[in-house]
């Protein structure tokens, strides 16, 4: 597990799931019903990422090597294609309306440490 913070909630934390090979990001969210409050999923590297399979809406930070917000995309819907962000590193994906309540036009970078035992 690993622990996501941004700059416009930086007392705020989510606990996310790594997805660090091929097949786990393929995977990614499908198969799931729902995402806990404070609960994401990283998917790195990742550039883009698909909402075939997907039971339930989402939203993304993608971010470069740097940790910067590369785009930010909320209420992605299940079904709806793919999402790409080119230059990104990575992804993140957060339940639906965690961006907006965070003030995502704000967010400009990330940071992300292992989850301390």
């Amino acid at each position: 597990m690993m622990i996501l913070t941004t700059n416009c909630a930086p007392d705020e934390k989510f606990r996310l799931t790594v997805a660090d090979n091929f097949l786990k990001r393929f995977l990614g969210l499908m198969g799931r019903f729902r995402l806990e409050a404070n609960e994401g999923l990283l998917l790195a590297p990742c550039n883009s990422i698909h909402m075939m399979f997907m039971r339930f809406p989402i939203d993304v930070i993608f971010y470069d090597e740097e940790y910067k917000v590369v785009k930010v995309a909320t209420n992605l819907k299940p079904w709806t294609g793919i999402c790409v962000a080119p230059g990104a590193r990575g992804a993140i994906e957060l339940p639906a309306g965690t961006l907006s309540r965070l003030s995502a036009k704000k967010l400009t970078n990330i940071k992300i440490e292992p989850e301390s035992s």
